[in-house]
């Protein structure tokens, strides 16, 4: 039953015998009992594999030897099981995704929240560190902290454990599962921080005492990127009476930016795949008039331009978006103004209060914090209930992603979500669930102008094309897949036209006839175990939004996430010798479309692993800015698998390189050096 009272989605209530009727967390299968076995048996699996693998941290593990069991049962690996034990004769291929695994968390709870943004952060800080320290390894020889990074991968695997997010309150005081989260992910932060300043200073040249201003660039992705950056200046600099110019005297657009006391400048940089370029300095000799791009119009409404965008902000709606045209995309409408709900509107279940409640119910106000050249801040504050909120908008000329963010005061400890059994009663076998229900929790709505809607969302290593109607659920045996790692995508049937919604943590997302897509934002109620998941600070994240023509690949969404989460590093230095190494660019290809997700340094070796995220040039040239005397495509364990033919360029090294659409590839570099070529 939906939200209004009418009826949305049925789901019928059938037995499925793999179901534990006394669990809501395990099937039959966790104990190996005779009566899983011959269920098994009855569905033709002659070779049947279940029981638990064992938590983190328990001491009553692993399961087997320490309860008793009658029948005959060894450990298997799964490679060892699907390669000799699993039945070998001709079965139909399962077109297995991502929707094949159903799983539900507490999703939209605070403490799950803090979780999955502390560690997508961790996550993404320690692969740059090891892409930029071995950029430094090559190009200067500089010493890698491998030890360091193990230290830093354990942390960050052991936030990663499902005990972490199932049961983030289990623990003492201070050392619950979220409290471990934090003390590991925080060390991992801090030794990625400290590897990419040594890394930085490694790669620049610096001397104090005399010479000009620069601004070194970094990009620790696989494709090359033109997109505005920003760098905090000296004491003492204006970066108002600053011009910033490329290798050759050209001057490169920027904009003070006012919001951090003026001590940052943003500019358009240009830098090459896992590479970096320079910029210089100099004083401006006149003042540079700033573009406008807000205007407030009659209605009250705020228009936003951009040379890719028109967007309209109505502060008397709560400070909605009712307009959204791509300019460059036939001007393409993506807000459906028809809808009931309203684009980027807040909304959720009240149980307390007994009713729905909208960010629209309230006017909001709107403060332009940006207006320049190249970047434009609005703020919309806000109430929903009678909870302040503040909302951020940020839209970049030339960037096709529109970046946004919400923050929550909350005041009290409000009820958010499906109301049932919020009083008392909670009993974990029972099937249904509140926080099962997305549809009560406080949503961030996107009504989009696309007819007869596919859905699109990526996984680890892969993009799924939903097969679901909706994601609507509230019981234990009707869970459908509804999370979102990095984006979701929404098309029309046709696959003209879409639009990716980009998530800083791991979630859930909403999608469905009736009600339209939406970002799970809030949840306070009873979770896992009966537990109270409360509000117990203001909430806050991030998202963005990319329109797109046709589907996913043509629209460049893997491609822009990474970028959006993977921003691009600044360095400012004073030296004599800037002019020196302006560019470089360590690992580089053909075309477009493959991503680089690792860089090591293997002792005298170079590892370099790619994923063709979205690419249909299987085949491309790939060049490597060192020497090596020989070039080997590798197993993940390190197995060699074949010799790859080389040529030599200068100081590059070059191949062809084949990999199938969502196929990884490792390359070895043996015996690596450093290289001296400066990339033109």
């Amino acid at each position: 039953v939906g939200p209004d009272g009418t009826r949305i989605t049925t789901v019928p209530r059938y037995k499925i015998e793999a179901l534990d009727p006394a669990s809501t967390w395990q099937t039959i299968a966790s104990n190996n009992s005779l009566k899983y076995l011959q269920a098994a048996f009855n569905a033709g699996i002659e070779n049947p594999i279940g029981m638990c693998l064992q938590d983190a941290g328990w001491r009553n593990g692993p399961w087997l030897g320490k309860k008793p069991t009658q029948y005959h049962t060894v450990y298997k690996t799964w490679r060892d099981y699907i390669k000799n034990v699993a039945i070998q004769k001709e079965v139909p291929d399962w077109k297995f995704s991502q929707e094949d695994v159903r799983v539900s968390l507490v999703w939209g709870a605070q403490v799950l929240q803090k979780i999955a943004r502390e560690v997508r952060v961790s996550e993404n800080k320690i692969i740059a560190a090891e892409k930029l320290a071995a950029m430094a390894k090559v190009y200067k020889d500089a010493v890698l902290p491998q030890a360091a990074f193990d230290e830093a991968w354990r942390g960050i695997l052991l936030a990663q454990h499902h005990d972490c997010w199932i049961v983030p309150y289990n623990g003492r005081k201070g050392f619950t599962w979220a409290d471990n989260v934090l003390t590991w992910t925080s060390a991992a932060d801090s030794i990625a921080d400290r590897s990419l300043q040594q890394s930085v200073l490694a790669l620049a040249p610096h001397d104090l005492q005399k010479g000009d201003y620069f601004i070194r660039v970094f990009n620790v992705l696989g494709h090359k990127r033109s997109e505005m950056v920003k760098a905090t200046l000296p004491a003492g600099m204006d970066p108002a009476k600053m011009l910033v110019v490329d290798d050759r005297g050209n001057e490169i657009r920027s904009q003070v930016i006012s919001d951090t006391n003026g001590k940052q400048i943003a500019f358009a940089a240009s830098v090459p795949s896992l590479g970096y370029n320079t910029y210089r300095l100099q004083t401006k000799k006149f003042a540079s008039m700033e573009s406008n791009h807000v205007f407030l119009q009659k209605s009250g409404s705020y228009r936003i331009e951009s040379n890719l965008y028109t967007i309209i902000i109505d502060p008397a709606e709560g400070g909605v978006i009712k307009s959204l045209v791509a300019k460059k995309l036939n001007n393409k409408e993506f807000v459906d103004k028809t809808h009931a709900r309203k684009f980027n509107e807040l909304r959720g279940y009240f149980y307390k209060d007994r009713g729905f409640f909208s960010s629209t119910q309230s006017p909001a106000t709107i403060t332009v914090v940006e207006d320049g050249s190249l970047y434009t801040k609005i703020l919309i504050k806000g109430h929903i209930n009678h909870h302040p909120f503040t909302q951020t908008l940020n839209v970049l000329q030339n960037q096709p992603v529109i970046e946004l963010g919400v923050k929550i005061d909350w005041i009290g400890n409000p009820g958010i979500g499906d109301e049932y059994k919020q009083a008392g009663g909670y009993r974990q076998e029972d099937y249904r669930k509140a926080f099962y229900n997305d549809t009560d929790k406080l949503q961030t709505l996107f009504p989009l102008n696309l007819a007869d809607q596919k859905v699109y969302k990526d996984a680890p290593f892969d993009v799924t094309e939903s097969r679901l109607e909706n994601t609507f659920f509230n019981s234990w045996d009707s869970i459908k897949n509804n999370i979102i790692l990095n984006w979701v995508d929404v098309t029309d049937r046709a696959g003209k036209y879409g639009l990716a919604l980009f998530t800083d943590h791991t979630t859930s997302y909403m999608q469905g006839a009736g009600l339209p897509l939406g970002l799970t934002t809030q949840y306070s109620g009873v979770g896992l175990w009966g537990r109270n998941y409360s509000i117990t600070a203001p909430t806050a994240i991030n998202y963005a939004l990319l329109p797109h023509e046709g589907r996913w690949e043509k629209g460049n969404n893997q491609n822009a996430n990474t970028a959006w989460n993977n921003p691009m590093i600044t360095h400012v230095f004073k030296s004599a010798a800037g002019n020196e190494n302006y560019r470089k660019s360590l690992v580089g290809f053909s075309g477009a479309g493959f991503e680089i997700t690792a860089v090591l340094v293997d002792g005298d070796d170079l590892l370099v692993r790619f994923f063709n995220a979205e690419s249909n040039l299987a085949d491309q040239h790939v060049f490597f800015d060192c020497k090596a005397t020989s070039v080997d495509l590798v197993e993940l364990d390190g197995r060699l698998k074949q010799h790859l033919a080389s040529t030599n360029k200068g100081n590059r090294t070059m191949i062809n390189l084949n990999i199938p659409a969502f196929g990884i590839r490792t390359i070895r570099l043996s015996n690596f050096q450093n290289s001296n070529y400066v990339h033109k």
